[in-house]
């Protein structure tokens, strides 16, 4: 189950206590996703609401991991079943997805990628069925094969955590703290406290729960000194397009201060 996503590999990890480490994908060559995987990283978060991945691109990032130790994880542009289908079927090892405000919408978006009677998710695999020798075995493990993640970065979402949080069938949040600060009229104002109370009630709220919390964030890493102890499993630090533009910045100052 999962071989060919590692999607076992990423999950045990976090119930082992190990933090995972990541990076953003949002250049469509899958040779981006090959990169950052066998650079190290746990996951790589392909990108695909602020970027123009599109499907057709989206396949050959999943598949560029697949021999690595990597897993993919794909942020999709929005909480449709429509746009949710084909992605689920690519078998990535998770799907995150943006902009939840309920317990309704999160309930949304997991029974998008879960078969009946758990879901509405329509039947047509073709990766997710890779080493399964029945469609019994297949469908006994569907549900464990993709996992189901909803951003918290609405403030409404924070007041309806106690519900979210007993969504059947999701295994975690991510915070996104930069629309979470902009819903409460505080964009980008990530240490103002009434920004932090809304982040720790996330932390909070998972206490006992067993579901998994996640971020993606710039390059930096006091993020990872305050959140790692208060919970957080995996963390995106940073991207494809920041990490070439930094360093191709740094090197034209250091040629140019030759003038």
């Amino acid at each position: 189950m999962g071989s060919h996503n590692n999607v076992d590999r990423f999950r045990q990890r976090m119930l082992d206590g190990k933090i995972c480490v990541g990076t953003g994908i949002a250049l469509t060559d899958p040779l981006s996703s090959e990169i950052a995987a066998e650079a190290g990283n746990d996951f790589v978060w392909i990108e695909m609401e602020h970027s123009h991945i599109e499907n057709s691109q989206l396949i050959g990032h999943i598949m560029a991991v697949r021999g690595t130790n990597a897993a993919a994880l794909v942020r999709v542009s929005w909480n449709d079943p429509v746009i949710l289908k084909p992605v689920v079927d690519m078998c990535p090892a998770g799907v995150i997805v943006p902009m939840i405000r309920s317990a309704d919408e999160a309930l949304k978006a997991v029974q998008a990628c879960r078969y009946p009677p758990e879901g509405s998710r329509g039947f047509g695999p073709i990766r997710s069925m890779y080493g399964f020798a029945s469609m019994e075995a297949y469908l006994e493990a569907a549900a464990e094969q993709v996992m189901v993640f909803v951003q918290i970065e609405h403030i409404d979402a924070v007041d309806d955590l106690d519900n979210i949080v007993q969504v059947p069938g999701l295994d975690g949040l991510v915070i996104g703290r930069n629309d979470l600060s902009g819903s409460m009229g505080k964009l980008g104002q990530h240490a103002d406290p009434e920004v932090q109370a809304a982040i720790d009630k996330v932390f909070a709220a998972v206490q006992g729960t067993g579901l998994f919390v996640g971020c993606s964030v710039g390059y930096d890493l006091s993020v990872v000194d305050a959140w790692w102890p208060k919970g957080c499993h995996f963390f995106s630090i940073g991207g494809d397009t920041d990490y070439f533009a930094e360093l191709a910045a740094e090197v034209a100052r250091k040629v140019h201060a030759y003038d």
